[in-house]
């Protein structure tokens, strides 16, 4: 009885781990494509800085891309 409990309590944290992990990816590709999207605008109204509206965009870009791989790890490791 408590056997089949914990089972299942395991099977719903893996399928909790699955669907946080799901969601870090989608809110970094959202978050990353507006950063390009807003980096295009900027660049679209003054060309004149776009090297340094580029290297925030990366800095920005690569900053998500962090938090999201650690939103993703965090998530791998509690399945385990």
């Amino acid at each position: 009885m408590i056997t089949s409990m914990l089972l299942a309590a395991e099977g719903l944290a893996q399928l909790g781990c699955g669907i946080g992990a799901g969601i870090a990816v989608v809110g970094a590709g959202l978050g990353i494509g507006r950063i390009g999207g807003s980096a295009v605008d900027a660049i679209a109204r003054q060309p004149e800085a776009s090297g340094q509206i580029f290297i925030q965009m990366i800095l920005t870009s690569a900053f998500v891309e962090g938090c999201a791989l650690f939103a993703i790890a965090a998530c791998t490791f509690l399945i385990k």
